[in-house]
């Protein structure tokens, strides 16, 4: 079992920045991918970001140019620097971690606010 913790969300004013952590931990595991997805009220679930073990960063339709993901392999930790906010941004941030074999496991998610 792997259990996949997200902090860092909270509230910003426009234009304010965030980083988002997300930490996979359990035991006897490899991971894959790893990435953020965000829900905002009234709308689907879409891909922020992956990132896989060896590195390369999938953005997807997501285009924002504002943010971006890194990872710490050592410590199984992804990272979501998020620039130049906007109110369109308030949402729930969820991550997940990939692992062969098991398929993605999702954390509970955290709340980010964009407002004055």
């Amino acid at each position: 079992q792997v259990q996949v913790v997200e902090s860092g969300g909270g509230l910003v004013q426009p234009g304010g920045s965030l980083r988002l952590s997300c930490a996979a931990s359990g035991s006897s595991f490899s991971l894959n991918a790893m990435g953020w997805t965000r829900q905002a009220p009234g709308r689907e679930r879409e891909l922020i970001a992956s990132i896989t073990s060896n590195g390369p960063t999938y953005y997807g339709a997501f285009r924002a140019g504002r943010f971006t993901l890194t990872r710490d392999n050592a410590n199984n930790t992804v990272y979501l620097q998020m620039n130049g906010l906007k109110s369109e941004d308030t949402a729930v941030y969820y991550c997940y971690a990939a692992v062969p074999g098991q398929g993605q496991y999702w954390g509970q998610g955290t709340q980010v606010i964009v407002s004055s």
